[in-house]
């Protein structure tokens, strides 16, 4: 057990709202309640039932609250706990999904000072996604066998974070400790440097269009429609992924551009076995995510159930 009374949810979209629905089904006698900036996602979010209550304010949905979850792009963090500051107890604890850990606790902790003093301030990230967005989005599911990566703050409350951890336990997900700069280093590499390949991409196909007359979109094969499933993700989000995890995204940016360098010689001097070794050596990991459970081997990853 978690020992969390009542969740409440900043940002009823996939992740806002999935996690709603999660506790509902996964929690049973925990209050849920939420709020989100749109008038008509909350309108759909009352629909759907994503929380048990669904308020017209920020501070209104934290009321009462033991455990506060913000679920909205990194750049709106301190705005969004601004406005949540004057329901929230003193003793709440604040955590967050978003995939850039060094701002986002910069931001919650310069917005809620009391909250950061007391060591309440425990933040988090689902490794779980599609690249769909909005109220219609959320599942239970979403997270159930996925990693969820808690970083807790030096010096911040042990027994706040270890209630954190359980509570993603409790949702199904796979729970890992780590510090907050080590997490943006590595999901820089695993996230956001393949969405941003995968944005170049289908910009690329895009402006190539008109030249090969639909012959991208008519004839795209499978790592092209990959790459289309990343690249329509939510716009606000990764735009704000991207600055605010901008030092290590150019990192790790540059040593692709390196290794890809490497590649584009090999090709050039048709130096087959240098690309033969890379292309197996990363082949392997491919086969080592599988195993790992993290995708599927199926044609369509299992990706046509969201319920698995």
């Amino acid at each position: 057990m978690t020992g969390f009374r009542h969740v409440a949810v900043i940002g009823l979209g996939l992740q806002g709202g999935s996690i709603g629905l999660a506790v509902q089904a996964m929690l049973p006698g925990v209050r849920t309640s939420g709020f989100d900036l749109s008038p008509a996602h909350r309108a759909r979010a009352t629909e759907r039932g994503l929380v048990e209550v669904v308020h017209d304010s920020a501070a209104g949905a934290v009321d009462g609250a033991d455990l506060v979850i913000l679920c909205v792009p990194p750049g709106a963090m301190a705005e969004a706990a601004l406005a949540m500051a004057p329901g929230l107890a003193a003793d709440a604890v604040i955590s967050d999904v978003g995939s850039c850990k060094v701002s986002v606790a910069e931001a919650l902790a310069e917005a809620l000072p009391g909250h950061a003093a007391a060591g309440l301030i425990v933040p988090a990230h689902p490794v779980a996604g599609t690249e769909n967005s909005g109220p219609d989005a959320g599942f239970a599911a979403l997270f159930r066998n996925r990693w969820c990566i808690v970083t807790p703050l030096a010096g911040g409350d042990a027994a706040a974070a270890a209630r954190v951890e359980a509570f993603w336990a409790g949702l199904g997900a796979r729970v890992e400790s780590m510090a907050p700069d080590h997490h943006d280093r590595v999901l820089a590499v695993t996230s956001h440097l393949p969405h941003l390949i995968a944005y170049t991409i289908v910009g690329t196909a895009s402006d190539l269009e008109e030249v090969t007359q639909s012959e991208v979109i008519k004839y795209s094969a499978g790592g092209f429609r990959d790459f289309t499933r990343i690249a329509a993700s939510d716009p606000t989000m990764w735009r704000d992924v991207f600055l605010a995890n901008k030092g290590a995204v150019l990192e790790m940016l540059q040593r692709f551009t390196e290794d890809l360098t490497a590649l584009q010689r090999a090709i050039r001097v048709e130096d087959g076995d240098a690309l033969f070794e890379h292309f197996t050596r990363t082949r392997a990991v491919r086969r080592s995510i599988i195993e790992m459970g993290q995708d599927d081997a199926r044609a369509d990853f299992g990706r046509g159930d969201h319920q698995g």
